[in-house]
């Protein structure tokens, strides 16, 4: 869409009765977890009726375009004045529970390697980006993109040898306890060691 000033936006809508549609869905599901619990005492320990309800709750959540606009504006603000990552801005004004409004971005999806070749995009550089980003979301903001899969991520290509990630669809973020950050920091720092009893140890 557009808005007065010339402004090329984005308009994600939620489906229409896309709640419903969950809640039935996951009630079923729901059912078909404490069933298997029933029959098979050995399912019990993959605790399925307690991951239907998270897994329910989390696409509710998906739903609410306050809570992901809210989510994405944090993201910015982090991430302001950053060459690593850019996020589109969003219009709040315009933006409701079941549509947010945000700025049209211009990138490359990151899995198309062929496209991004073609742009001379420097790869390594990308992938070093990709690393930085994820541990300062991690580790600096305690505050990262949990659905970071190739859909949601896109390169600017405006600068080919010093390349931009561009991410969207900020529905799911996370955060870390300190204990668990300090889990993950040994841990990677023994795959880097290549010291894989280390990994198996924690």
């Amino acid at each position: 869409g557009k808005l007065l000033d010339g402004s090329s936006v984005i308009l994600k809508i939620v489906r229409p009765g896309i709640e419903v549609a969950i809640r039935e869905n996951m009630a079923l599901l729901n059912s078909l977890a404490r069933l298997a619990n029933n029959l098979a005492p050995s399912i019990r320990r993959y605790h399925l009726p307690m991951l239907m309800r998270d897994q329910e709750k989390i696409m509710l959540k998906e739903t609410d375009m306050h809570s992901e606009s809210r989510n994405q504006i944090q993201l910015r603000r982090n991430f302001a004045g950053s060459d690593l990552l850019y996020v589109p801005r969003v219009y709040t004004d315009y933006t409701r529970s079941n549509l947010m409004v945000m700025e049209q971005i211009e990138g490359i999806s990151i899995r198309q390697v062929t496209a991004l070749k073609d742009k001379q995009v420097d790869l390594k550089t990308l992938a070093h980006k990709g690393v930085e980003t994820f541990f300062t979301q991690v580790f600096e903001h305690n505050f990262f993109h949990a659905d970071m899969h190739p859909g949601n991520i896109f390169v600017s290509t405006s600068s080919p040898q010093n390349p931009q990630y561009i991410a969207i669809d900020c529905a799911i973020m996370g955060s870390l306890s300190i204990s668990d950050q300090e889990y993950l920091a040994r841990n990677l720092l023994a795959i880097f060691k290549r010291d894989y009893r280390k990994v198996a140890e924690l």
